[in-house]
């Protein structure tokens, strides 16, 4: 580093001013520490941050309603469920024409589970409808094939739907079709809707896009080669249903001109869609079923948080479940309250021995901890059934008892499938999570404090209490927050050993996930939990204050 002469700046070895050579040199220093923690970070983000978010955006997400029905659901925004017990001929129109792409696309049933998660009874009304769609199709299809069998030929609908200047439609049905699958549509099908038949067929044009589309991209097939489905039918009819209809229709002089006017003067079906869908499942009568679809109809819900805090969203607003469903909250208190006991027995039973090791001998104590060990060289499978075979009236804790005279045989202790099974079993699984954590405290208390106590004058428990004690709390309180966090998200061992009365809400976070895959409802839980536990962290740190825990040294 070299001087400068006069008033100028203070320069570095290479010339350059001596601060803006310290700033490189710090921001150098601070991209290479980056750089050293930047895995760590990557894999936090990848395993902890972007799995919560997920679960956050999960847990109040609906979509599936809107993008399954797109037809449907704006047209119930007309229905008053207050003075109309059903909705309109046009709601039913539209349902069917949205339940036809969604069984196509095999994605009614996922629309059926969700709403089931509501109301009892709609997973399977959804699953067999959808199936039933093509059967009120056909009804118009053969009365317009008898009319001219042309409409038997996918080349004849080609040509008459084929033409120019429909972009905006074929657009937005593509967008709907994306919506629907949840992937990307936009491959080229070869196929324009026309213009000319969009202003006097509107209908029809946009069922046999939705078919153009749905044939080129899902089934690989060419569009003029192929028959449409039977929705275009029966969008055909409705069109010509329309006393607007037929005006324009006598000026069309395009393709197939002769073939559609021949239609208008036909006598066609006059069966409603209200009357179709009644004769499928009288179900769709149920003004629960509409109002359920109109509850749950936007894209974002509290359905899934309220549902896991025992009420539920109805038209009327936010009530509570009745008292024979309600569930989830005893769940919660119950998961706390024995997350606690579970952690005060941890402490009892912990201390101790904690104590102990921390007071014998290196070599006894370095052969002791090899015990307190060894549970974590064993799968937890392993030892929650091991806890099992233990406690089960016929097992070896109440045969003991039994053959000491403490239980009489017809009075065995009922150990497992309740809390007293779930309680024991964890404590054992829990217990050097409680053990560490304070031996290492201890390790670092002198033993010299408790000798200059009792030469004070001090007793044995004196001592203890008011010296050796204060020291060792922030070691309980390191293990009491493992203990507690873990145990209040276990699911294996209460599972296993637990029964009915010894679940955690975990159970069930884990039976939504596997089972019954109402992921919603799980993620709405889990979010439940972790604001729970980050609450009582909280709770903890201004009590107790977070910067007195220790793990040692």
């Amino acid at each position: 580093m070299s001087d400068t002469t006069g008033s100028g700046p203070m320069l570095a070895a290479d010339g350059r001013p001596l601060k803006e050579s310290l700033g490189r040199a710090l921001r150098r220093q601070k991209l290479r520490a980056l750089a050293l923690i930047a895995p760590l970070l990557f894999f936090v983000l990848l395993t902890f941050v972007i799995p919560i978010v997920s679960m956050l955006i999960r847990s109040v997400d609906n979509e599936i309603v809107e993008n399954t029905l797109p037809g449907a659901v704006p047209a119930l925004a007309a229905w008053d469920s207050e003075t109309q017990d059903m909705p309109s001929e046009d709601v039913y129109q539209n349902m069917f024409f949205d339940l036809f792409n969604a069984a196509e696309a095999r994605r009614h049933t996922r629309l059926g589970s969700r709403l089931n998660y509501e109301t009892t009874g709609l997973a399977s009304l959804f699953r067999t409808s959808g199936r039933n769609m093509d059967s009120i199709g056909e009804v118009f299809q053969d009365a317009i094939e008898d009319v001219d069998p042309r409409f038997e030929e996918g080349a004849f609908w080609f040509e008459m739907m084929n033409g120019t200047g429909g972009d905006a439609m074929l657009e937005m049905r593509r967008a709907r079709w994306e919506n629907l699958m949840e992937q990307d549509m936009s491959a080229e099908i070869g196929f324009m809707p026309s213009q000319a038949i969009i202003e006097i067929l509107p209908t029809t044009a946009a069922a046999y896009t939705d078919w153009a589309i749905w044939t080129v991209i899902d089934e690989e097939d060419v569009v003029s080669e192929e028959d449409p489905w039977e929705a275009v039918y029966a969008a055909l009819a409705i069109d010509l249903r329309d006393p607007a209809t037929g005006p324009a229709l006598t000026a069309y002089q395009g393709p197939g001109a002769d073939a559609l006017q021949a239609l208008a003067a036909a006598d066609l079906p006059n069966l409603t869609f209200t009357e179709a869908f009644l004769d499928l499942d009288e179900d769709w009568g149920d003004k629960e079923v509409w109002e359920t679809i109109v509850v749950y109809s936007p894209n974002y819900t509290t359905g899934y948080f309220l549902n896991a805090v025992d009420a539920q969203l109805t038209p009327e607003g936010v009530s509570m479940r009745p008292d024979n469903q309600q569930l989830y909250i005893q769940l919660f208190i119950r998961t706390l309250q024995m997350s606690l006991i579970i952690t005060g027995s941890c402490i009892l039973l912990g201390y101790p021995i904690a104590w102990l090791l921390a007071n014998l001998p290196v070599r006894t104590a370095n052969v002791l901890m090899i015990l307190v060990l060894l549970p974590f060289w064993t799968s937890l499978l392993v030892r929650t059934s091991a806890w099992k075979v233990l406690l089960q009236q016929q097992g070896v804790i109440n045969e003991i008892l039994v053959w000491l005279g403490f239980v009489d045989d017809a009075n065995r202790l009922i150990l497992m499938n309740n809390s007293t099974g779930t309680i024991i079993a964890m404590t054992h699984i829990l217990l050097p999570f409680m053990i560490l954590p304070l031996y290492s405290v201890m390790k670092t208390i002198p033993p010299t404090y408790l000798r200059a106590a009792k030469s004070l004058g001090a007793t044995n428990w004196t001592a203890f209490w008011r010296v050796y004690f204060p020291q060792s709390v922030p070691g309980i309180g390191a293990g009491s927050i493992l203990v507690f966090i873990l145990a209040i998200g276990y699911y294996i061992t209460p599972e296993i050993v637990g029964g009915t009365d010894g679940v955690f809400i975990s159970n069930r976070i884990a039976y939504h996930i596997s089972s019954s895959l109402n992921w919603g409802l799980a993620a709405a839980l889990g979010t439940i939990l972790l604001v729970l536990v980050m609450a009582l962290y909280w709770c903890y740190d201004r009590i107790v204050g977070i910067d007195n825990v220790k793990l040692g040294g």
